[in-house]
């Protein structure tokens, strides 16, 4: 069996693989989304790789501690687990659907649906690590900042994003 820190290596680095297609849509970013009007308070481009880097991370060795905790993928895990796999899917998903598609309305609807993913994964992740709980928190408040955002740039660009 792979030693420790293999597992925690690789549940860590599992969020990143987004990051791959993420980076193909690098030329929607200063194309149509840069055509976007957003609001004041939009952090700067160079901002959102940093950001998500340290939020796969942090979600990733949280994924990692709870793994550890309850034994591996056991009945047990089946929850916790398996919810932070579907917040994980819908969080890869919301990309495409707002740099590729360009529907901004419909991405902001599923990241309704990433957030509840997100936020039950959070709370069933509580009794087993709290650490790992921990770990989700700035998650779910960038979560936030990122649903005010994609709902505002919705609200404005109607016409554009859609």
């Amino acid at each position: 069996m792979p030693s420790t820190w293999v597992h925690a290596f690789g549940f860590t680095v599992l969020p990143h693989a987004a990051s791959v297609v993420s980076w193909s849509y690098r030329e929607e970013i200063t194309g149509w989304y840069a055509t976007l009007k957003k609001p004041s308070w939009c952090p700067p481009n160079w901002a959102f790789g940093p950001v998500w880097f340290s939020l796969y991370t942090s979600m990733g060795y949280g994924s990692y501690l709870v793994w550890k905790e309850l034994g591996g993928f056991t009945d047990e895990a089946l929850v916790p687990l398996g919810l932070y796999g579907a917040q994980l899917l819908l969080n890869w998903a919301w990309t495409p659907i707002f740099f590729k598609a360009h529907r901004v309305g419909w991405a902001f609807v599923e990241l309704l649906c990433v957030y509840g993913a997100a936020a039950a994964t959070t709370v069933s992740w509580h009794r087993v690590s709290p650490t790992a709980t921990y770990l989700m928190l700035p998650y779910m408040a960038w979560l936030t900042l990122a649903g005010a955002l994609n709902y505002c740039i919705w609200r404005d660009n109607k016409p554009k994003a859609e």
